[in-house]
């Protein structure tokens, strides 16, 4: 049965979309991805893998989404393949519950900076002192909880009141909002003493970074980026009219989800040249390197708390669409409303946040295989079900399904009156495929052995 729900403009489309793909992944994971690899090498490689594999598998997931108008356990049944296939739907299933779990705990540090940065991170100014500060903060148990159950009733209190009236609503305000933030501080790092050396070290490529692990870093990046194999933009998909370009829809989605990578990288890379800072600093270089900066910029409060602002407008973006993805599911396999879908994934996934929140103080004695239940569920997520998830829906979409059916969602919307199409995308079809066939599966196979092991 198709979904009753619908985005109702082409902008909320790409609004959402977008916004489920821009978070954390863009803003925080890229630049010192991107410091590490090298600069403008990795910058060059991450963008050949968005094009030959992200869009590609994203296209793949808007196929099985819109063809069936289901949520994404349904839309394999909808589609008729055997029963094999419907383990990527539970995959994307527990992929989007076990990221939730983790992710909604980052995104309250997110919102717990903002007022910290606001208040001049309480007199804290070397990277050292941030760093115990952050430490502190982290395993004092009830003030990130606190921050992460406020993050999640906000997120559930958007997907309560539906796709177009919640979830097309906030993408449409907070997408641009972002951009406006992120233009911002690019245009002040134009200003910064060490914009050129920034500037060249992102936009020039080293060949010689060139290696097998930087170039395994970048198609891990890329991929993992653009929300692909967790079920998510097979969901928004069963929301899509059917003339909704789904080629150009992904190319969009590929090219815009980049933009905010670079402009990402192009806010920390000059500032940590300007201050002397590791742009490679890994994962410390948000909650503690960039505060060291801050507080040594002019005006480095408002900055401060803009850069925290823009870090919660993508996560809410990014959790709002994951959140979609196990309510969709609801409400089509349990039938039940979507308010009643709602309470109950949000009662349950509350319980988990709490747990993934205290596994950095409290509860850091419980764990699993060695690692405390948010490293867990990072791991479980991030290494296993989203590259294996991908490499299915690869395989499926390129070997499985009806082409019939690939034809008349790839390029359907720009048949002709006399039903002639037009051949350039009947070109970038047969690419998508072919990609889909030889290159995605293998690539992220690779992905997914080098995670594990």
């Amino acid at each position: 049965m198709q979904a009753k729900n619908k985005f109702a403009t082409k902008f909320g489309i790409i609004a959402a979309t977008v916004g489920s793909a821009v978070g954390l992944g863009n803003i925080w994971r890229f630049p010192y991805e991107c410091g590490a690899g090298g600069g403008g090498a990795f910058l060059l490689a991450y963008f050949g893998f968005v094009i030959v594999l992200g869009i590609p598998v994203i296209c793949a997931e808007f196929i099985i989404g819109r063809s069936t108008g289901e949520n994404v356990s349904g839309a394999f049944r909808a589609l008729g393949v055997g029963r094999f296939w419907h383990i990527i739907g539970t995959m994307g299933i527990i992929a989007s519950f076990a990221i939730l779990g983790f992710y909604t705990v980052v995104a309250g540090w997110c919102v717990d900076y903002i007022y910290q940065a606001a208040t001049g991170f309480g007199g804290a100014v070397t990277q050292q002192q941030l760093h115990e500060q952050f430490e502190a903060f982290n395993s004092s148990g009830w003030k990130p909880l606190l921050w992460t159950l406020l993050f999640l009733f906000l997120n559930f209190l958007i997907i309560s009141r539906g796709v177009q009236k919640g979830i097309e609503r906030m993408s449409n305000l907070m997408l641009p909002l972002l951009f406006v933030i992120l233009l911002a501080f690019c245009v002040n790092s134009l200003f910064l003493p060490g914009f050129e050396k920034g500037f060249d070290f992102l936009f020039k490529a080293d060949f010689s970074k060139f290696t097998p692990d930087m170039l395994l870093s970048a198609m891990g990046q890329a991929f993992f980026s653009l929300s692909i194999g967790m079920g998510v933009l097979i969901t928004y998909a069963s929301y899509f009219k059917h003339d909704t370009q789904l080629i150009k829809t992904s190319s969009i989605i590929g090219g815009l989800d980049t933009l905010v990578a670079i402009m990402a990288a192009f806010i920390i890379f000059p500032a940590c040249f300007s201050y002397n800072m590791d742009p490679a600093a890994g994962p410390t270089l948000i909650f503690e390197v960039l505060p060291s900066i801050f507080q040594q910029m002019l005006g480095g409060m408002i900055w401060g708390t803009l850069f925290f602002l823009l870090l919660f407008l993508a996560t809410i973006t990014s959790t709002i669409s994951i959140t979609e993805v196990v309510v969709a599911w609801l409400e089509g396999e349990w039938h039940i409303s979507r308010k009643k879908a709602t309470v109950l994934y949000g009662v349950i996934i509350s319980i988990v946040a709490a747990i993934c929140s205290l596994s950095f103080g409290p509860l850091k004695g419980v764990t699993i295989f060695g690692m405390n239940m948010f490293n867990f569920l990072d791991y479980l997520s991030a290494k296993v079900l989203l590259p294996l998830g991908g490499m299915l829906i690869s395989v499926f979409v390129g070997w499985v399904l009806d082409k019939g059916i690939i034809r008349r969602e790839l390029v359907g919307a720009d048949e002709a009156p006399d039903g002639r199409r037009h051949p350039a995308m009947l070109v970038a079809m047969k690419c998508i495929v072919f990609s889909l066939k030889y290159f995605a599966p293998p690539a992220i196979l690779i992905i997914l052995v080098a995670g594990i092991f």
